[in-house]
């Protein structure tokens, strides 16, 4: 199973009232998530699957996709690892699964699938960790990793 887990692309911060699901991209946000949303579309399967946050900013990154895609409170700001391992069916799932999403569930997951425990690691805004797991114990192979402008 192949697993893409994008970051969400640069984000205003919120501004007084307002609720942290509602912050948009900045334009160099708009700018991050048009590139990465290129490259992933260059090289995405016509049946991936694409589970995206219902945060405005996770919205907008994966809108720059071009691609449809389905809304999942599993993959919200705050889940927990095993709930994106279930929605995306880990690692089980016949067809490759993005997940447009938030730190830190976005580098625990990658830890866990990768080491086996989660742990804190950091991924750049818009980032992508490609993953591709076939073991029976669910571990996971680093296929790529990309950040705008490299």
């Amino acid at each position: 199973m192949d697993l893409i887990l994008w970051r969400h692309a640069d984000a205003f911060e919120a501004r007084y009232g307002q609720a942290d699901a509602d912050r948009e991209l900045t334009p160099k946000g708009e700018e991050q998530a048009a590139f990465m949303g290129q490259w992933l579309d260059s090289v995405l399967t016509a049946d991936t699957r694409i589970l995206v946050s219902p945060a405005r900013r996770t919205q907008q990154t994966a809108a720059a996709l071009g691609r449809p895609f389905e809304t999942s409170p599993a993959v919200a700001s705050g889940a927990s690892v095993k709930s994106v391992l279930e929605a995306v069916g880990w690692p089980r799932s016949k067809q490759p699964v993005l997940v447009v999403g938030h730190q830190p569930t976005i580098g625990l997951t990658a830890a866990r699938l990768m080491c086996g425990f989660e742990q804190y690691w950091s991924v750049h805004k818009a980032g992508v960790w490609w993953l591709h797991g076939e073991r029976d114990d669910g571990q996971a192979t680093l296929v790529t990793m990309r950040v705008p402008g490299l």
